[in-house]
């Protein structure tokens, strides 16, 4: 079984291209760090991992994810190699998603105490826990069914 869950927060904002064959097909790319339970010896505290999305998973990554974005994604390794325009054989490993949500909040994420004040003074009511009451009107703006 070739299955992998990662939760990490996202190094750079994705990179979309569109493939070139008769169906137009998205494809992002970009990488998380994940953190490490235990601090190496050399300083290193966290792993990071290449990921490639495909159709609506790669949509979804160019609407709605930017560097610091932490998300949790399940999906499969795939390796490969290819040559290099010096004819190098240059090995790879990447993280295809099957599936991808935000991990957190956009509260938790990228707002200060400041900005959550001014949401509270836009009719927004946030919790102690930074979660907002979503109003029944904004469903057509979500990214998810």
């Amino acid at each position: 079984m070739n299955r992998i869950m990662l939760m990490g927060r996202l190094t750079c904002d994705p990179e979309i291209r569109y493939s070139q064959n008769e169906k137009l097909t998205a494809v992002a790319r970009y990488s998380i760090a994940v953190d490490k339970k235990v601090r190496r010896e050399d300083g290193i505290t966290a792993d990071y991992f290449n990921i490639v999305a495909f159709d609506r998973r790669a949509e979804f990554a160019e609407k709605y994810l930017r560097k610091g974005t932490k998300i949790l994604l399940c999906g499969h390794v795939q390796t490969g190699s290819y040559n290099n325009r010096d004819g190098v054989k240059i090995p790879f490993f990447e993280v295809v998603v099957d599936e991808q949500e935000f991990a957190e909040s956009k509260n938790a994420s990228s707002q200060s105490d400041s900005t959550q004040s001014r949401m509270k003074q836009k009719e927004y009511s946030v919790d102690q826990n930074g979660f907002m009451q979503i109003p029944d009107d904004i469903a057509d703006e979500l990214p998810f069914d």
